[in-house]
């Protein structure tokens, strides 16, 4: 069965485009980019992933593997890209880190030719999107921060939020490219400013969750049917995504999906060391994050967000 859900594509002209990181979010991204038509050549630092999506989609034009970021960037228009970190993202633009401050060869960069645009839809540091910015710069490539919203079923129903920071021509390029698996692409100023949106995004989120979180525990603790409460306050001032997506299971206490806590603290920590350094003060969000810690503590590493409650049950 298709890891991705059915999405009518807008036809843009078909382009030869790499995919690197074949995760829970690339994978189906991939995916949607070789159905619109683009020609597309993946990576995964597990072959295995790689020969799983060619077999799924190989049927598509020009649908195909390669062995290295460098192998896969090769002769494209555009090079999407979504790893876990900051590091892991080095490892794939620019080459392996070799552990006496060299990459080896084999990074993205080193295989794309001038003018083509790489567009990294990792949520990373702003430092680092602006580090490969000036060095995708030098080699006269156009470099995107992307960072993405909407989760697993977001990715796999072609329904993300796209936050980009970059140059306006690059970005005027491959937006209509990521409309393939978006239901809106952005620009939000120079580069950096992709993933400083997705830090406001992340900030966001961790407050929603945590009040959700309590409203239901102490809605519990009163004796009420939290079920019929969330249908009722959904339809007032009350209403997020968050209830309308998680507030069921969270009453049901089931956390066995969606976005891992380990990638969200992931996501907290460069939200806060941004904070460090611009000066913002971020006391609730602080707090969230040690929440999350104690979620991680009881053993809930890869259960969802949502499981904030857990700490008051």
């Amino acid at each position: 069965m298709s890891n991705i859900n059915a999405k009518t594509y807008t036809e843009t002209a078909a382009r030869k485009v790499a995919f690197l990181g074949l995760g829970v979010m690339g994978y189906p991204m991939a995916g949607h980019l070789a159905r619109a038509g683009h020609q597309v050549t993946v990576y995964n630092r597990s072959p295995d992933k790689s020969k799983a999506w060619c077999t799924e989609f190989g049927a598509a034009a020009g649908a195909s593997s390669a062995a290295t970021p460098q192998a896969a960037a090769q002769d494209c228009d555009i090079v999407f890209c979504c790893v876990g970190n900051d590091e892991d993202l080095r490892a794939v633009v620019l080459g392996a880190d070799q552990g006496d401050g060299t990459r080896a060869s084999g990074g993205a960069l080193s295989g794309m030719r001038a003018g083509a645009t790489f567009v990294d839809h990792t949520t990373a540091s702003a430092s680092v999107a602006r580090e490969l910015f000036a060095a995708a710069a030098e080699l006269e490539v156009s470099f995107i921060d992307a960072p993405v919203s909407g989760g697993q079923a977001g990715a796999q129903n072609g329904m993300l939020t796209v936050m980009c920071g970059g140059d306006q021509a690059a970005f005027d390029s491959a937006a209509p490219v990521a409309q393939a698996f978006s239901r809106a692409v952005t620009l939000l100023g120079d580069s950096g400013a992709g993933q400083l949106a997705k830090m406001v995004n992340q900030i966001c989120i961790a407050g929603l969750v945590q009040g959700l979180s309590e409203a239901i525990a102490f809605g519990q603790r009163a004796g009420l049917d939290m079920t019929q409460v969330l249908e009722v306050i959904g339809k007032g001032a009350a209403q997020s995504w968050q209830m309308d997506n998680r507030g069921k299971t969270m009453v049901a206490d089931q956390f066995e999906f969606g976005f891992a806590v380990d990638w969200m603290r992931k996501d907290l920590g460069l939200v806060l060391d941004e904070a460090r350094r611009n000066g913002a003060r971020l006391p609730v969000t602080a707090l969230v994050d040690q929440f999350y810690a104690d979620v991680q503590q009881i053993g809930g590493a890869r259960w969802d967000t949502s499981s904030l409650i857990k700490r008051l049950r």
